[in-house]
């Protein structure tokens, strides 16, 4: 991956850190793009080869413009971006800076708006293309176009999953409309399966006593980080993949194992899910791009 530039949100930590760590090693340049600098320094320094560490906060808008007018300044050409950062909430209800509630707002708003403000800059690439990090969870979500900030029927564990379905219909409706409009930029999504890391239990309480069972009895048969990250290092590197595809581990349940093609929810394949979550997107984030 020698020339290549590849940004990862949420690359301080957890699967983002395996994955920038990885891209590292085989070349790339990365940009570790972290809410939190220090420890986003103190992860570049155990990474090979050449890293660099900016701020953004996906619970900020204005963080969001900032980093990209800040990187696409100094990297006009992006080869590699690759949506990893989420937040797992518990207790009451949150609100961004913008007013989303807190995981819809980070894991699924953030991530639009950025990937429209680096659009320019990864068309400009020979093979460019976007990664964006989804969850088993969001095959038992619904998105609610009437309450999606879940503002009269919240839970902490069922608004994670809301984000991650809204993040997979994101992904999947982005490849449409960039091959609708002839780009060369290629969206793959991937999912982690169940992988020890902080964000594990708290995913699954949403579907109380067996979601419960399977974050915590199942860490007994869960897969390390390392291996979680397979899939969505499989989409960033892997040659000739086409846009739309969607991998995830192999195993039971799609909970661990080897990177393997898998299928998103039927809710999250929809179209006219696809076409409205967009255009709620745009109107939310003040973001709009390719139309």
């Amino acid at each position: 991956m020698t020339s290549t530039i590849a940004v990862v949100t949420g690359a301080n930590s957890g699967l983002g850190r395996v994955t920038a760590t990885h891209l590292a090693r085989s070349g790339a340049r990365v940009v570790l793009a972290v809410r939190n600098t220090t420890a986003g320094a103190e992860a570049a320094r155990t990474m090979p080869g050449d890293v660099e560490v900016r701020e953004l906060d996906l619970a900020s808008l204005t963080s969001v413009r900032t980093f990209a007018a800040k990187l696409t300044a100094d990297h006009p050409k992006i080869d590699v971006l690759v949506n990893n950062a989420g937040v797992v909430l518990l207790g009451p209800r949150r609100t961004t800076g913008d007013g989303f509630e807190m995981q819809l707002g980070t894991n699924m708003l953030g991530h639009f708006a950025l990937t429209g403000l680096l659009l320019d800059s990864l068309g400009a690439a020979p093979a460019p293309r976007v990664v964006t990090l989804s969850s088993i969870t969001h095959k038992r979500a619904h998105l609610d176009f009437d309450d999606l900030m879940s503002v009269r029927n919240y839970g902490a564990s069922r608004a994670y999953g809301i984000s991650k379905l809204a993040t997979t219909v994101f992904g999947l409706e982005l490849d449409r409309r960039l091959r609708a409009a002839g780009s060369s930029i290629v969206s793959v999504l991937a999912h982690p399966g169940i992988t020890r890391t902080n964000l594990t239990p708290r995913a699954w309480e949403h579907l109380g006593l067996f979601g419960r069972f399977v974050a915590w009895a199942g860490l007994l048969f869960t897969q390390p980080v390392e291996r979680g990250a397979e899939p969505q290092l499989h989409a960033a590197t892997t040659p000739g993949l086409r846009g739309g595809e969607f991998f995830g581990p192999s195993g039971f349940l799609e909970m661990r194992g080897r990177a393997v093609p898998v299928r998103p929810s039927t809710e999250a394949a929809d179209p006219v899910v696809g076409r409205r979550l967009w255009a709620a997107a745009e109107e939310l984030t003040g973001v709009r791009y390719l139309g």
